[in-house]
């Protein structure tokens, strides 16, 4: 899955109520922060939400005590059915689902994501768990960040109850409304950085911003925005420089392709978003994942293109400092709340922004979406075992155990494994795979070019994930098959749909092709995730 972001969800990452080079933009068919100490990690206690009715209460069984070792939570098992009925489906990811839940005792409606425990195949995989737990239960009761219930735990699963956000999408409500103006971008975007502002003040690092983790609490013209998904965020240690790589493709900050960053990386994610939310595309593009971070790494950005001629000033000057490839230099959340153009009352104008803006938005929303589904119903045939596998396939590749692979480790260890790669084919995995150009693959390195082959460039989980939505078996993903499969996944809309095929569809006969359909697949995937 290309050089980074291996994870196309991490266990607990989800909804909670549920790349392209900057010289090569896509032609649309209508197409602060506080210097503070990090406070200590607060005392892992869940709430264990016991029920209020009398009646439910004297049924509920006495929960058996086990050993902690046996639990994930570190507390009895305990059915979250006792406390909630579990509704329909919202969203589904590769380690879980999303269930709308009703309280028994008050009837308020909430979601619950319940994450399978056999999907969390590591140790880091719970501590990662357990960590977003201690997060959402650190930032409960900001303004635009989702409220947190509690978490239970029984046999088979996790189960993360929090407030139900059922406005939909940021981009969603956007195009719905079919036109807004720069006040209005920057009216969202102020709900974004007092996200990003109060994490930081509250000694979280964010590490994941990004349009689809931000939620409208309701359908409601003037609901709040959220953020909801915490599942790659840390609490932020005094001093240490972070060198894992995670993210999405289109967000992330040069630094952290660089392998040392802290908390100024969410600036620069909101920065990426307040480019989109002004011209419809992200500043970085290109047509595979490398080539979206050389493009991120180079950091030139495009204000030539329509419609930044017609942008104010102001708002382009806001973008240039958040987006300023070095984080000492950049612009803090506590400044960005401060910028003329943001704050509430401030130059950012009334006047409509260009339609075209939105045309390209709901093209990068849609396409995104299609490939999204079809990442999920790939993972679904990628098992844990297939993961692990590769972690062992590292171990024997590093035969001097370094910790690192030179070239000649790599060719060597895949012949013996019986790989027909040709030494040329070695050699682009190398350079793939090699991101800070040192002649040697790390671990992080690996998985994640391997993950890339293992998961979209073979050709049976293609397949798979074509046949899902080719559901008559003719070879053809139609219009009503991709109306279906959207259905089932809660996404897009008529107009949605319309923009998928034409953008998929190349022969313009109206529907998709099993061509057609790996073509999009392998070109400008965006990737959400952490690296294993």
């Amino acid at each position: 899955m290309g050089f980074c972001f291996s994870k196309e969800k991490s266990p607990h990452n989800g909804a909670a109520g549920t790349g392209m080079h900057h010289n090569q933009k896509p032609q649309p068919q209508e197409h602060m922060a506080y210097t503070s100490k990090a406070p200590v990690q607060p005392s892992y206690q869940l709430p264990t939400q016991p029920p209020k009715n009398p009646a439910t209460a004297a049924a509920a069984p006495s929960p058996k005590p086990i050993p902690k070792s046996d639990t994930i939570l570190g507390k009895p098992f305990e059915d979250v059915k006792l406390h909630y009925s579990l509704g329909k489906e919202l969203g589904r990811g590769q380690f879980g689902v999303t269930y709308l839940c009703t309280e028994n005792s008050t009837g308020k409606q909430y979601a619950c994501k319940s994450i399978s425990k056999r999907k969390l195949v590591t140790r880091n995989d719970k501590e990662d768990m357990k960590r977003e737990i201690q997060i959402m239960q650190h930032l409960s009761g900001q303004p635009n960040i989702v409220e947190f219930k509690g978490a239970y735990e029984d046999k088979q699963s996790v189960h993360l109850v929090m407030e139900l956000c059922a406005g939909g999408e940021l981009f969603d409500r956007i195009i719905a409304k079919g036109h807004y103006s720069e006040k209005e971008a920057a009216s969202i975007c102020r709900s974004i950085v007092n996200v990003v502002h109060a994490c930081h003040f509250m000694g979280v690092m964010h590490r994941d911003l990004k349009p689809e983790n931000f939620l409208l609490s309701s359908k409601d013209p003037n609901s709040v925005l959220k953020a909801t998904d915490f599942g790659l965020s840390v609490f932020i240690e005094e001093g240490k420089s972070y060198r894992d790589i995670v993210g999405s493709a289109y967000y992330v900050a040069p630094e952290v392709l660089r392998r040392r960053y802290g908390k100024e990386i969410d600036i620069w994610s909101a920065g990426v978003i307040l480019y989109i939310l002004l011209s419809g595309v992200p500043p970085f593009w290109a047509e595979n994942e490398k080539g979206i971070f050389d493009a991120v790494l180079e950091g030139e950005i495009d204000f030539e293109s329509q419609p930044w001629p017609s942008i104010s000033s102001s708002a382009k000057d806001l973008v240039r400092r958040m987006l300023t490839q070095d984080p000492k230099r950049r612009i803090t959340s506590a400044q960005v709340l401060e910028h003329p153009w943001l704050k509430e009352g401030g130059e950012a104008s009334d006047k409509p922004i260009d339609s075209a803006v939105l045309s390209r938005m709901k093209q990068f929303r849609a396409m995104n979406k299609l490939k999204k589904m079809a990442l999920k119903v790939i993972a679904e045939n990628l098992n844990a075992d297939e993961i692990q596998g590769l972690k062992s396939m590292f171990a024997n590749i590093d035969t001097d155990n370094s910790g690192t692979i030179t070239y000649d480790e790599l060719k060597t260890g895949l012949a013996r494994l019986g790989s027909k790669l040709s030494e040329a084919e070695v050699k682009q995995l190398m350079d793939a795979a090699d991101v800070d150009g040192n002649g040697t693959i790390d671990y992080l390195e690996f998985i994640t070019a391997t993950m890339h082959r293992h998961r979209l460039e073979r050709d049976e989980h293609l397949y798979k994930a074509f046949q899902y939505f080719d559901k008559d078996n003719s070879g053809f993903i139609t219009r009503d098959e991709l109306e279906t499969a959207m259905k089932d996944y809660g996404m897009g809309d008529d107009s949605t749909i319309k923009e998928i095929i034409s953008e998929v569809d190349t022969d313009n006969d109206g529907r998709i092709n099993y061509e057609e359909f790996c073509t999009m697949m392998r070109t400008g995937n965006q990737h959400q995730g952490k690296i294993f």
